[in-house]
């Protein structure tokens, strides 16, 4: 038995610093976003989803708008209501829900097919395009959705509308004789067949998901395959070269030993294999997961969890190359990477996992969205010049500020079902094992061996770096877990007032409770300088501050326009005080120098004359909460001259 994450509805979390962000799910994001699907925000992006379903369902006239996967938008939002309703009943919302699920049924062909792209406009064309079609990936989707929906509301219509689609794809897929012998272009379907398995005990899903990982890379590549047909049309033109190390397609997944390609298809994609890794007790497919995510986190990954360093093709490129300014890191595949990272912990039951996990979840993750719930960003870079962000250059992917909506959506309700799924993070279980995960306040009912026990954390994490934990009394003695962060010094655990004895291992600080317990946590995680690997070029000769998960970053709000002249002092202290500006938030200020340019002659770009330098004080925020206060610069790395 390996440890696994506790149902939501038996969380309920109030914590200081995540509950303004949660409770907006459900408060502005999902309205806002049904508002947005709806085409009802002014002068953001045409979404027009909830019509094309409409249509399909001939519920109203008008042809299909939108990308190939448009559909997502509508699942994704689901996933979200589904999650919300598990933790804050809404029946408005649940009735708004169910009229969408039913627009979906009448949407759904007679042999269980959906999908509105091809329905409305290429229904000739079903599963010829796997590469680009998208096909695989929305249905994955609409499973995962009608997996949350079932789970939050107990109601089955939207789960038997992609059990049928399931059931379709299980007789359409697969090895034998008459069957496609493809896999899909964008993963998802296996997350999504794996969770179906998970609601239904139904192995027929287990196997149909095993069998799209154990072909995919094997023999001639199936997607040149398709390329290579008489008059293939590309549905996107950028796809002419296409290379199989995009879709993880260039080798037996087993053989994979560098994160490569689409970002979000590869770790949505490794999600796929630690579960199934799990189930079918596949070694070969769980030291895959152990190499990949080597790869990924000492090599391609940014200090704010951010992965997919290009702007072309949002891909990984190789080792060490983490550009600045114009790198990419997709807001979703960092919650693809924490997804990820929690599948690894609750099979290794290692620490070191989550580390990564908040990491994401903190910066890349939080800074997606606006503080308000109504802005987004896809693109989440770590130097930003706005000036400079020009259509038609390198820079033309970053936005300098959050944008209303997208065309292609794909983050903005990707961000919603992660908080409002944030829960699954807190803690996992085995049997008798309580592993506490993350510092978040919370009052959950943990489902024991044999037992249901009440346990409350409270905590003014990350402000504060403690955290108390009040355990009921079990039946039976249980171990507890405390997840000991890479950051932490000076780490304490005190039972009833007590100092405890404990054993490290793996990151995680066990103790055993046989009664009634308050569980007290301290340690230290000072402001600190961070410095990268040397073979991380973009980073030689500078430093970034780091704060317990937090990375911090500075803003033209407070350090003034050209943050690229600011030099910080790393030799003086760092100065850690209350945020003025967000309430429970530490903001830090550091001594440094400006180069000084009023002496500077205008006329001349370049000239032997060296610039002046001048003392100042620079003030660093949290990297989430960059651009909520206007347009500006912004910037993580900062030089240092010492």
């Amino acid at each position: 038995m390996q440890p696994k994450s506790i149902p939501l509805e038996q969380i309920n979390i109030q914590d200081p610093f995540w509950s303004k962000h949660i409770d907006l799910v459900k408060d502005v994001i999902i309205p806002y976003q049904w508002e947005a699907m709806n085409d009802r925000i002014e002068d953001a992006e045409s979404s027009h989803c909830i019509e094309n379903f409409k249509i399909a369902a001939k519920e109203a006239e008008g042809a299909f708008y939108g990308a190939v996967f448009q559909d997502t938008d509508v699942a994704k939002w689901l996933e979200a209501v589904g999650f919300s309703l598990a933790t804050h009943k809404d029946e408005a919302l649940e009735k708004m829900a169910d009229e969408v699920i039913e627009t979906i049924g009448k949407a759904q062909c007679e042999d269980g097919y959906l999908n509105t792209y091809f329905t409305l406009k290429a229904p000739e064309d079903r599963w010829t395009d796997l590469c680009e079609g998208h096909e695989l990936y929305t249905a994955g989707h609409m499973m995962e959705a009608a997996v949350a929906y079932y789970k939050g509301t107990g109601k089955k219509r939207f789960l038997e509308i992609v059990m049928k689609f399931a059931d379709l794809i299980c007789e359409t897929f697969g090895s034998e004789a008459g069957k496609i012998h493809g896999y899909p272009g964008h993963q998802e379907v296996e997350i999504g067949l794996i969770k179906l398995y998970e609601v239904t005990g139904n192995q027929r899903y287990l196997e149909m998901a095993k069998y799209f990982i154990d072909t995919r890379g094997v023999g001639e590549n199936y997607f040149l395959k398709e390329m290579a047909r008489p008059g293939y049309q590309y549905i996107f033109p950028e796809f002419k070269d296409y290379d199989p190390r995009y879709s993880q397609s260039h080798l037996p997944v087993r053989e994979q030993e560098t994160a490569e390609g689409h970002a979000v298809r590869a770790v949505y994609m490794y999600c796929a294999m630690a579960d199934l890794a799990k189930y079918c007790q596949d070694e070969s497919l769980y030291k895959a997961c152990m190499k990949l995510w080597d790869n990924i986190v000492t090599k391609r990954m940014y200090i704010t969890g951010g992965i997919g360093s290009s702007g072309i093709l949002e891909r990984f490129t190789t080792d060490y190359d983490l550009p600045n300014e114009y790198n990419y890191s997709e807001s979703c595949a960092s919650i693809g990477l924490a997804l990820f990272g929690l599948r690894m912990a609750q099979m290794t039951k290692d620490a070191s996992f989550i580390d990564v996990v908040e990491r994401a979840l903190y910066n890349t993750v939080l800074a997606g969205i606006a503080l308000d719930g109504k802005g987004f960003f896809y693109v989440n870079p770590l130097e930003v010049w706005p000036e400079a962000c020009i259509h038609r250059t390198s820079k033309e992917h970053v936005k300098p500020i959050r944008q209303k909506w997208f065309g292609v959506a794909c983050c903005p309700p990707n961000i919603a079902r992660t908080l409002a799924s944030l829960g699954q993070y807190i803690y996992t279980v085995e049997e008798r094992t309580l592993f506490v995960q993350l510092f978040i306040s919370n009052d959950t009912c943990i489902p024991l061996e044999n037992e249901n026990i009440q346990v409350q954390l409270t905590t003014c994490f990350p402000q504060d770096n403690s955290y108390t934990l009040h355990i009921a009394k079990p039946n039976a003695p249980i171990k507890v877990a405390l997840r000991v962060p890479d950051y932490a010094e000076d780490y304490k655990v005190l039972v009833n007032g007590e100092e405890a004895p404990y054993a490290v291992e793996k990151g995680y600080a066990y103790i055993l409770i046989d009664a009634e317990s308050e569980i007290n946590v301290s340690f230290l995680a000072p402001a600190r300088w961070i410095y990268a690997n040397p073979s991380v070029r973009a980073d030689v000769g500078k430093v970034a501050l780091q704060r317990g998960p937090l990375v911090y970053c500075l803003e033209e709000k407070d350090n003034g326009e050209n943050l690229s002249s600011l030099y910080v002092d790393t030799t003086k202290a760092i100065e850690e005080m209350p945020s003025a500006n967000w309430k429970g938030i530490v903001e830090l200020k550091v001594s440094g120098k400006r180069v000084e340019t009023e002496s500077w002659d205008k006329a001349k770009l370049y000239s032997t004359h060296k610039p002046k330098m001048v003392d100042t004080t620079l003030q660093a925020i949290p990297y989430p909460y960059w651009n909520n206060r206007g347009v500006g610069e912004m910037l993580v790395w900062m030089k240092t001259f010492n």
